[in-house]
């Protein structure tokens, strides 16, 4: 078993163990988080389904039987009453309290049902984590934020539409493709900066920053997001460094010319470079 995220990081996404990979990001708020003891329940989930099952084999029974057993024998639900706590977002919070976001419900009930057999994968739906359950013929997209449902695709392009809007050569289809490892775990750590930015705690949103990038080193915007935050925190050095960083990397909207100036500014000011 692999010691910390950064080692997860460099893995092919394939080898990415998911539900390790998130309990590491959870070691961030809890430092002597024991991720073997939370892996364990996992395990435990999957097998008080699976003697649930009395041996059945048809994947839509086991899938009723898990939203069953989750969502109902269980009790885990989606958090609506302090949805931005940050402890929907590390899933030993999760595990422990039995609430949590589309995300992070939607990560261990995947992980459960993997066990099981199931066909389960994560989409990167926007404003909301869904889950495709992959049947011949197709897939029946699923909500663990709310007990497992099922999505027809009126109600897809309903939640759609209140997020984006579709252009002529985009279909629904389009948005309900299977996420990787690294997409989702780059989600749920976007999920945690944006809320300590929102709490004004830049140095920890610096941190998810930090791990982004190691996931997603080819995408700009996370180096131009990572050095405003430096910025914030008066690491002009640093900042300037990810600033011209974000410039090498074929930009050429009207943000690049905002940091361009940027840059230039930082380079002749008498700001102290540290």
């Amino acid at each position: 078993m692999l010691n910390n995220f950064e080692q997860l990081a460099g893995l092919a996404d394939h080898d990415i163990d998911l539900i390790q990979a998130a309990l590491f990001i959870a070691q961030r708020e809890y430092p002597d988080l024991d991720v073997p003891t939370y892996l364990a329940q996992i395990d435990a989930h999957a097998k008080a389904v699976q003697h649930q099952l009395n041996d059945a084999t048809d994947a839509e029974h086991i899938l009723e039987t898990l939203n069953n057993y989750l969502f109902k024998q269980q009790g885990f639900s989606g958090n609506l009453d302090d949805y931005y706590d940050p402890r929907n977002s590390l899933l030993n919070d999760v595990l422990d309290r039995k609430s949590g976001i589309p995300i992070s419900l939607s990560i261990i009930y995947m992980e459960i049902g993997k066990r099981l057999g199931l066909d389960l994968e994560g989409v990167c739906f926007p404003g909301h984590f869904l889950v495709r359950f992959n049947v011949a013929g197709g897939a029946i997209v699923l909500d663990p934020f709310f007990g497992g449902m099922s999505l027809d695709e009126t109600e897809l392009y309903e939640r759609l539409e209140q997020h984006v809007e579709l252009e002529t050569d985009e279909s629904l289809e389009d948005y309900l493709a299977p996420a990787s490892n690294k997409a989702i775990l780059v989600r749920l750590l976007r999920n945690l900066r944006v809320i300590h930015i929102q709490k004004a705690a830049a140095e920890k949103a610096l941190h998810y920053s930090d791990w982004i990038i190691r996931l997603t080193p080819d995408n700009a915007d996370e180096y131009l997001m990572r050095g405003k935050l430096y910025q914030q925190l008066d690491c002009y050095l640093p900042a300037l460094k990810d600033y011209q960083h974000y410039l090498h990397m074929d930009v050429s909207d009207d943000e690049a010319e905002r940091v361009r100036a940027e840059v230039i500014r930082l380079q002749h000011s008498d700001l102290h470079i540290h």
